[in-house]
């Protein structure tokens, strides 16, 4: 039967109305179920203290195309799952294609027999991440590559030349391109600082962003700075604490934040805790770092000598680096820094040695430094945690707020979207990046977000490409390919995060390719509306096409609260298109993404929750929606037909009526 004659369920406003805020609430659950899909009974099970507990729901009054079904439940855990039990007039089920007398409802979608318990739908009593971030949109910011502010140093080629030039550091002419060799990539020192952000911010919120991203800020032996020699202050040449003191409070006049990257899994070599730990194996530093044989042999992330491994059984370094507003968790979210969250690099080794796994502990250990800081501050902060695969049991309990959700987001539309034949190494995996249908993409974006608690999802970053993967244009091939995936970015469900020059269509083959110098110079004439001119090879790569639609999908996500905070329903997976809906009580949003041409898709509109006549809202490509009313009088209907001819999207809003 098609996903949208099917009951539905999800996590949003429109279905849990009043979401529980802490243990012993009683929390309306709704189910909608179409006039095509007959039900006897509906059943709600949950899990109380690990046992089953039972409800029926009551139904409402009939509607046009179905009714509404009701119970309530109290929360007695922090995490409570629960799922639906459909239960129709043949008990014993039917064929494959029509009603089942028997299926369980969960996140995952509707299955006409017994599953296990991982993708059922969750409470959660947790304290929950700041409601600032269901509404943000992020701008992510490589420091090095992005903008050098008006006074930085120079040489008389257009080098960079501060005083005090690092002695690994190979500086770099702003439009050079960068190295697809990742060591020298790591050596190349284009100039980049902060005040330089402060001065390009105009760009940053043009784009509908209010949250900036920093990738490291503090010295270290490259130009990524993943290799800390201290986190006591930020790198002298970004312009040093008062810098960076400089652009939070720029952001904060303008209404926007700041997020922070900290390594909790490993320092540089050249640390200053590396450095007294070698020295002396007494020193209290030597119990932050494991020595097999002191001092040159010791764990380290992946074998990478240059970055050793922090271990958290050590109680000096947690007091260090993460509990109370003196570590330098607390620090930098403390004034006058008052940086609005946290991403933690390597999250999902962080804590983690054979044996021991104290990744758990690490993450409920920075959220009570968050909220002790912001007891006395009134910061309400974001603790975001990098994450390549299955986050999901790292992301149940009170730890990290959400991913950056690479699994549920990024590489479904990377295998969607790619052309046949791509070069591209697939994310890490001895192979290059596939093709496949979109069924096989929309079953990742449904089954496997569904083992993520709902708020989860919601406070996990959806990215298109980050300065650690190609870049989009490079992944996906083709101007219309690369406007599908950003309106998948404005429209699916999480934080949607744009790395800063993908909104131009650069270029990159692999992460440290993709860390490029931005174009201001080409960016004021595009924004100037004069001819873009090209001159460097970093300019020939812009697309001066993307950066509108990007900012219009942004924007529309800003005004339509369903797009921010609404659940999601499935409506069609087709190999070429894949139509969902944002579901909201002011009203839903049908999105329908399309790769290429595909034979037209026809929704019922009166089988979905109760809503008015469809209303345009974007148009990207040659993907078109329209309204088609049949019959007329009382049994008068809406049929949405979706159709493309080549690759497109289109957004349309559902009144609620």
């Amino acid at each position: 039967m098609p996903l949208h004659h099917q009951p539905q369920h999800d996590s949003g406003p429109l279905f849990v109305p009043c979401p529980p805020r802490r243990l012993g609430d009683q929390v309306e659950l709704r189910v909608w179920v179409p006039t095509t899909w007959p039900l006897r009974t509906v059943a709600l099970r949950t899990l109380v203290d690990g046992e089953i507990s039972t409800a029926t729901l009551e139904p409402g009054p009939e509607l046009p195309g179905g009714t509404w079904w009701t119970t309530s439940v109290q929360v007695a855990n922090p995490v409570q799952p629960y799922r639906f039990c459909l239960i129709g007039e043949d008990a014993a089920g039917s064929g494959e294609h029509d009603v089942p007398g028997y299926a369980w409802l969960t996140a995952a979608g509707i299955v006409p027999w017994d599953v296990g318990d991982a993708t059922d739908f969750r409470l959660v009593t947790h304290e929950p991440a700041p409601d600032w971030v269901n509404d943000a949109i992020v701008y992510q910011v490589f420091p090095d590559r992005f903008a050098r502010s008006s006074g930085a140093p120079t040489d008389h080629q257009g080098r960079f030349a501060p005083s005090g030039l690092p002695s690994w550091a190979r500086p770099m002419v702003w439009e050079e391109m960068p190295s697809v060799d990742g060591f020298v990539n790591g050596e190349q020192l284009y100039g980049g600082d902060l005040d330089g952000v402060v001065e390009h911010l105009d760009h940053i919120a043009s784009l509908g962003a209010d949250v900036l991203y920093l990738t490291p800020v503090f010295p270290a032996g490259s130009a990524h700075r993943y290799d800390a020699s201290t986190f006591d202050r930020v790198d002298p040449l970004l312009g040093g604490d008062e810098a960076l003191v400089r652009l939070s409070e720029a952001l904060h006049e303008r209404g926007m934040r700041l997020m922070l990257d900290l390594t909790t899994n490993h320092t540089g070599a050249g640390h200053e805790w590396f450095c007294t730990a070698q020295a002396d194996p007494t020193s209290v530093e030597a119990g932050f770092y494991s020595f097999t044989e002191h001092p040159h042999r010791y764990r380290c992330w992946i074998g990478v000598p240059s970055l050793p491994s922090l271990e958290h059984s050590s109680p000096d370094l947690r007091k260090r680096l993460l509990e109370g507003p003196g570590s330098i968790v607390g620090r930098y979210l403390a004034a006058p820094f008052l940086a609005d969250g946290w991403r933690i690099d390597v999250a999902n080794m962080t804590g983690r040695n054979g044996a021991e796994d104290l990744t758990h502990e690490v993450a409920r250990t920075i959220r009570a430094t968050m909220r002790e800081v912001g007891g006395s501050t009134g910061i309400d902060t974001w603790l975001l945690a990098e994450h390549g695969h299955d986050a999901s049991g790292d992301l149940a309990g009170d730890g990290w707020h959400g991913t950056m959700n690479y699994t549920g987001f990024t590489r479904p539309l990377w295998a969607w979207l790619s052309p046949a034949g791509s070069e591209l190494n697939w994310l890490g995996l001895p192979m290059t990046t596939p093709r496949i249908p979109g069924h096989a993409a929309a079953r990742t974006l449904r089954d496997y977000n569904a083992h993520l608690p709902w708020p989860s999802r919601l406070h996990s970053q959806n990215q298109l490409s980050s300065h650690d993967t190609p870049r989009t244009r490079t992944v996906v091939g083709s101007r219309e390919a690369h406007l599908v995936a950003l309106a998948a970015l404005a429209s699916l469900p999480g934080v949607p995060t744009v790395f800063a020059g993908d909104e131009l269509g650069l270029q990159g083959r692999t992460g440290e390719h993709s860390r490029t110098p931005m174009p201001w110079e080409a960016i004021g004439r595009l924004d100037r509306g004069e001819d873009l001119e090209a001159t460097t090879a970093i300019e020939q790569e812009i697309d001066a096409a993307v950066l509108p639609v990007l900012r219009e999908l942004l924007g529309l996500r800003r005004t339509h609260a369903a797009l921010r905070r609404g659940g999601m329903q499935w409506l069609h997976m087709g190999t070429d298109a894949l139509v969902f809906s944002r579901t909201h009580p002011d009203g839903d949003v049908l999105v329908h993404l399309a790769r290429a041409a595909h034979d037209p898709v026809e929704l019922d509109v009166a089988s979905l929750p109760p809503v008015g006549e469809p209303a345009p809202l974007a148009a990207v490509g040659p993907a078109r929606a329209a309204t088609i009313m049949t019959g007329t009088g009382p049994g008068a209907g809406t049929t949405m037909v979706l159709t493309a001819d080549g690759p497109g999207a289109t957004l349309t809003l559902l009144p609620r009526s």
